[in-house]
């Protein structure tokens, strides 16, 4: 019997990346500790209407084009036309007079966060062309994944859309672009784990891998959406990835690329670390 793809591989961490507010531009690290809701700052804030529902690309792909970076004390905001806005990365206690506690919506999930203020709520305004507000995670936040995929444990999640890590390998997305016209970059695909040395979706076939001594289950397939389809510098919309992952990716609810996971203990993700496959 031959070898399977994932026992002849080799896989590295190649690079890890935070997207700091949820569907804004992502940041490319060297290496992130894990929070009890994933990579830390990663999704930690979120762009809301004035009713608290959660905005992203699929509406607004003007917010690709908002770079937020953490520096040591602010998250540090720029967006083509807006001056550079400033967000302390202190705040107030959840339960103090200062901080305006709101409940807002992602997806089907209710859950507390704190409205970040007047000033970076217009800023935001000015920049998408409609009333909104920043929000983030704040002490009384709770969002439990799917309890079917959870595999036993109670994991948390961010703003993300589901689960706290998403991996993709680079062999992966080489397949996808042999087959496309024009290549895409990693971006479109929006991971936090980029892994190399492994065959096109080896991840497919992992159960269990570990980095650094962080167990990681890979729960479930990512199900790709039409955010996929934007170009990340321009915001322009095609058909493709999705056009091309439909004939050969298509799982029960769409087409797939890249895997969910959960992790099971806290700890620092680094560029270069081995990725073991446990199962």
């Amino acid at each position: 019997m031959s070898a399977s793809p994932s026992a002849l591989s080799n896989p590295i961490l190649s690079a890890v990346h935070i997207y700091p507010i949820k569907s804004c531009r992502g940041t490319a690290v060297t290496s992130a500790e894990l929070t009890p809701w994933g990579l830390q700052w990663d999704r930690q804030w979120m762009v809301v209407t004035p009713e608290g529902e959660f905005l992203t690309q699929r509406t607004l792909p003007e917010l690709a084009l908002v770079e937020p970076v953490i520096t040591a004390d602010s998250l540090y905001l720029m967006a083509p036309g807006q001056r550079d806005f400033l967000v302390p990365l202190q705040q107030p206690d959840s339960a103090a007079e200062s901080a305006k506690t709101i409940k807002v919506r992602v997806w089907g999930d209710q859950c507390e966060a704190i409205d970040q203020g007047e000033a970076v709520a217009q800023w935001f305004s000015r920049a998408m062309g409609i009333p909104c507000r920043l929000v983030r995670i704040g002490a009384g936040y709770d969002r439990p994944i799917d309890a079917k995929y959870d595999r036993g444990q109670t994991a948390q999640v961010s703003f993300a859309d589901g689960y706290p890590l998403l991996l993709v390998s680079e062999a992966s997305l080489d397949d996808l672009n042999r087959r496309l016209a024009e290549p895409l970059p990693m971006n479109r695909f929006r991971p936090n784990l980029v892994v190399s040395g492994c065959s096109a979706y080896a991840e497919d076939e992992w159960q269990q891998i570990q980095i650094q001594n962080v167990p990681l289950d890979v729960v479930k397939p990512c199900t790709r959406c039409i955010i996929t389809t934007i170009d990340q510098e321009t915001t322009d919309r095609g058909k493709e990835p999705l056009a091309t992952l439909a004939t050969y990716r298509r799982w029960e609810n769409g087409v797939i690329f890249g895997q969910n996971l959960i992790h099971r203990s806290r700890g620092t993700l680094a560029v270069g670390s081995p990725v073991q496959i446990l199962g």
